[in-house]
């Protein structure tokens, strides 16, 4: 940039294979001012639709990236400057980013390297961000993978090395649960921490769902191991819970039986996209899927196929406070009740309003802020 106050609003990362991004509709206009936080642009990836969040305050004096064309990963796509900013020095930073975004993306760009541990006769597929610093792993839910974290391992990465897995059943690792139960998924949790290496003897977990019961029950197995726990819409804190939509999700067979069910998880149904519904219909499709989702749902919901039967507030409790808990919830959740978060013994709790289930897709800049507290919350071991 020719001036040090010209502020680039670049084309995010959204999941580690993720090359481009392509701009669908631009929420500010030149000359809006935003503040940190406010949404800017929606994009669309070869994954997931999502919004752009403004990570600096200013004003908008140049938009960049045309709506419909591709952007690399990175790209300047819009400018935010301080009036005093000359017009000759906007058009020269258009330039350099217009040079950029012309020239594509090289071929050469790699695919996430994907690793496997044994744990228990199964593989456990699981991929990693970041070079340096303290372990994240970060759990999923029921019928998620680990792209269910493409709009958080990456920034969550700078300075850390941040790890999601696939918990059996589920993308790409074994399809056999066993018994389903949340144990023998913590064993495959606990067994990637193992395989990672885990500098210092402590790492921090972040489970969502179903995977902040998973992340509960191996905190409680060795709290010495855990730095800090951050829950987000977790499992195991209330009877009540959305059967029905674990069930749909289960034996929904067609898009259009799919897609209802999975527009349950948000409160901004227009993430649910066609590629988002496809990726899941062909993950069901796997074989093995049918019977995991069905002995994971056994163990998730009780005899009278309508509460949970997991008990995490246990698992919390066997912490004695030695591990700092923090809880997300979204207030529009229509899976898990957002009032459970205060059966979560001596949690920080955040509520995210405007956000269903899956904050972290939602509302992406807000759980990133809160895992960061989370973690500088750890006390020294």
């Amino acid at each position: 940039m020719t001036d040090d106050r010209i502020v680039p609003v670049t084309m995010p990362k959204w999941g580690l294979s993720m090359r481009l991004g392509k701009i669908t509709d631009w929420v500010v206009a030149e000359g809006d001012e935003v503040k940190a936080g406010d949404d800017l642009a929606d994009i669309e990836t070869d994954k997931i639709a999502g919004t752009l969040e403004a990570a600096d305050t200013g004003t908008v004096r140049r938009i960049v990236a045309r709506v419909g064309e591709d952007v690399p990963v990175s790209g300047t796509i819009a400018l935010l400057a301080p009036a005093g900013v000359t017009d000759d020095d906007l058009d020269a930073a258009v330039a350099q980013a217009r040079m950029v975004i012309d020239a594509g993306v090289a071929d050469e760009a790699g695919e996430p390297v994907v690793q496997t541990a044994e744990v228990g006769g199964r593989k456990i597929r699981y991929a990693g961000a970041g070079q340096d610093g303290d372990v994240v792993l970060l759990i999923h839910g029921y019928g998620g993978d680990r792209n269910s974290w493409l709009f958080l391992q990456e920034p969550l990465a700078a300075g850390r090395r941040v790890y999601a897995l696939d918990l059996p059943g589920h993308g790409t690792s074994t399809k056999d649960v066993g018994d389903g139960s949340v144990d023998l998924l913590a064993d495959a949790a606990a067994g990637v921490l193992d395989a990672v290496g885990v500098p210092g003897g402590t790492a921090h977990l972040v489970g969502h769902s179903l995977g902040g019961a998973v992340a509960a029950t191996v905190a409680a197995r060795d709290p010495r191991r855990i730095g800090s726990l951050t829950l987000i819409a977790p499992a195991g804190f209330g009877a009540e819970i959305n059967a029905g939509y674990l069930s749909g999700f289960a034996e929904a067979q067609t898009r259009r039986e799919l897609k209802p069910v999975v527009a349950q998880l948000f409160a901004d149904e227009s993430l649910v996209t066609r590629q988002l519904v496809d990726d899941l219909l062909a993950y069901k499709r796997l074989d093995g899927v049918d019977t995991a989702l069905r002995s994971l749902l056994a163990a998730l919901v009780g005899p009278d196929g309508a509460t949970q039967r997991i008990d995490s507030a246990a698992a919390i409790a066997a912490l004695n406070g030695v591990v700092p808990v923090t809880v997300i919830w979204g207030s529009a959740d229509r899976v898990i009740p957002p009032a459970q978060a205060e059966s979560v013994p001596g949690a920080t709790r955040r509520l995210i309003d405007g956000a269903g289930h899956m904050p972290h897709m939602e509302r992406a800049a807000q759980v990133q802020s809160a895992i960061e507290e989370s973690i500088a919350a750890a006390r020294p071991r």
